[in-house]
Protein backbone atom coordinates (compact mmCIF):
# COMPACT_ATOMS: atom_id res chain seq x y z
CA UNK A 1 0.00 0.00 0.00
CA UNK A 2 2.73 2.48 0.94
CA UNK A 3 4.49 1.90 -2.36
CA UNK A 4 1.38 3.17 -4.16
CA UNK A 5 1.47 6.55 -2.43
CA UNK A 6 3.38 9.12 -4.44
CA UNK A 7 4.87 11.89 -2.34
CA UNK A 8 6.08 14.71 -4.57
CA UNK A 9 9.36 16.41 -3.74
CA UNK A 10 8.83 20.07 -2.93
CA UNK A 11 10.98 22.61 -4.75
CA UNK A 12 10.70 26.33 -5.35
CA UNK A 13 9.50 27.10 -1.83
CA UNK A 14 11.88 28.53 0.77
CA UNK A 15 11.79 29.92 4.29
CA UNK A 16 13.85 32.92 5.40
CA UNK A 17 14.50 34.67 8.68
CA UNK A 18 15.28 38.29 7.85
CA UNK A 19 16.61 41.16 9.96
CA UNK A 20 14.53 44.29 9.31
CA UNK A 21 14.39 47.74 10.84
CA UNK A 22 11.00 48.63 12.29
CA UNK A 23 10.49 52.37 11.74
CA UNK A 24 7.45 52.54 14.03
CA UNK A 25 9.16 51.08 17.10
CA UNK A 26 12.73 52.04 16.13
CA UNK A 27 13.93 48.45 16.61
CA UNK A 28 15.67 45.80 14.53
CA UNK A 29 13.26 42.86 14.26
CA UNK A 30 13.68 39.33 12.99
CA UNK A 31 10.82 38.23 10.73
CA UNK A 32 10.05 34.84 9.21
CA UNK A 33 8.95 34.71 5.57
CA UNK A 34 7.82 32.06 3.13
CA UNK A 35 9.07 32.55 -0.43
CA UNK A 36 7.26 31.07 -3.43
CA UNK A 37 9.80 30.97 -6.26
CA UNK A 38 7.44 28.99 -8.48
CA UNK A 39 5.78 30.63 -11.48
CA UNK A 40 2.40 29.43 -10.25
CA UNK A 41 0.42 30.14 -7.11
CA UNK A 42 0.24 27.75 -4.20
CA UNK A 43 -3.01 27.48 -2.28
CA UNK A 44 -4.23 26.74 1.22
CA UNK A 45 -0.76 27.18 2.69
CA UNK A 46 -0.61 26.09 6.33
CA UNK A 47 2.56 26.72 8.34
CA UNK A 48 3.01 25.16 11.77
CA UNK A 49 6.04 26.41 13.68
CA UNK A 50 7.65 25.44 16.95
CA UNK A 51 10.99 25.90 18.68
CA UNK A 52 12.47 22.98 20.57
CA UNK A 53 15.54 21.50 22.26
CA UNK A 54 16.09 18.50 24.50
CA UNK A 55 14.78 20.42 27.51
CA UNK A 56 12.59 23.21 26.10
CA UNK A 57 9.66 23.49 23.75
CA UNK A 58 7.79 26.60 22.66
CA UNK A 59 4.09 26.75 22.03
CA UNK A 60 2.89 25.86 18.54
CA UNK A 61 2.11 28.71 16.14
CA UNK A 62 -0.11 28.20 13.09
CA UNK A 63 -0.55 30.47 10.08
CA UNK A 64 -2.80 30.01 7.05
CA UNK A 65 -2.44 31.74 3.72
CA UNK A 66 -5.29 31.18 1.26
CA UNK A 67 -3.26 32.01 -1.84
CA UNK A 68 0.44 32.77 -2.30
CA UNK A 69 0.93 33.97 -5.90
CA UNK A 70 3.84 32.79 -8.00
CA UNK A 71 7.14 34.58 -7.38
CA UNK A 72 5.95 36.21 -4.17
CA UNK A 73 6.63 36.32 -0.44
CA UNK A 74 4.54 36.44 2.72
CA UNK A 75 5.50 37.39 6.26
CA UNK A 76 4.72 34.59 8.67
CA UNK A 77 5.72 35.84 12.11
CA UNK A 78 8.05 37.91 14.22
CA UNK A 79 10.63 35.71 15.95
CA UNK A 80 12.48 36.66 19.12
CA UNK A 81 16.30 36.27 19.09
CA UNK A 82 16.09 34.22 22.32
CA UNK A 83 14.58 31.44 20.20
CA UNK A 84 17.73 31.17 18.05
CA UNK A 85 19.21 28.97 20.81
CA UNK A 86 16.56 26.39 19.88
CA UNK A 87 15.91 24.43 16.71
CA UNK A 88 13.05 26.21 14.94
CA UNK A 89 10.86 23.98 12.77
CA UNK A 90 8.39 25.20 10.15
CA UNK A 91 6.12 22.53 8.67
CA UNK A 92 4.65 23.84 5.41
CA UNK A 93 1.70 22.16 3.71
CA UNK A 94 -0.02 23.47 0.58
CA UNK A 95 -1.79 22.58 -2.65
CA UNK A 96 -0.10 22.99 -6.01
CA UNK A 97 -2.24 22.07 -9.02
CA UNK A 98 -4.64 20.21 -6.72
CA UNK A 99 -1.80 18.09 -5.34
CA UNK A 100 -1.01 18.18 -1.64
CA UNK A 101 2.61 19.12 -0.92
CA UNK A 102 4.47 19.07 2.38
CA UNK A 103 7.94 20.12 3.47
CA UNK A 104 9.61 20.73 6.82
CA UNK A 105 12.20 23.49 7.19
CA UNK A 106 14.39 23.50 10.30
CA UNK A 107 16.66 26.35 11.31
CA UNK A 108 19.15 24.56 13.56
CA UNK A 109 20.02 26.10 16.92
CA UNK A 110 22.61 28.88 16.90
CA UNK A 111 22.73 29.10 13.08
CA UNK A 112 20.97 32.45 12.97
CA UNK A 113 23.86 34.70 13.90
CA UNK A 114 25.86 37.54 12.42
CA UNK A 115 28.50 35.30 10.80
CA UNK A 116 25.84 33.33 8.87
CA UNK A 117 23.86 36.29 7.54
CA UNK A 118 23.74 36.91 3.81
CA UNK A 119 21.86 39.30 1.56
CA UNK A 120 18.57 37.63 0.68
CA UNK A 121 16.66 38.46 -2.48
CA UNK A 122 14.02 39.74 -3.04
CA UNK A 123 14.36 41.56 0.31
CA UNK A 124 17.83 42.98 -0.27
CA UNK A 125 18.27 42.55 3.50
CA UNK A 126 20.42 40.32 5.69
CA UNK A 127 19.12 37.01 6.90
CA UNK A 128 19.28 33.22 6.72
CA UNK A 129 17.44 31.17 4.11
CA UNK A 130 16.58 27.47 3.78
CA UNK A 131 15.49 25.76 0.55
Amino acid sequence: MKKDIKIPEVSGVEMAIVLEHNEVHKTDDWNVYIINKKNIAIEMVVIVSQGFSETKTTSVFRKKIDLLPGNSIAKIELIQPDLFALDNRFQVTFFENNTLQDKTFTFKKNTIKESNLQIIQPFNKKGVIIS
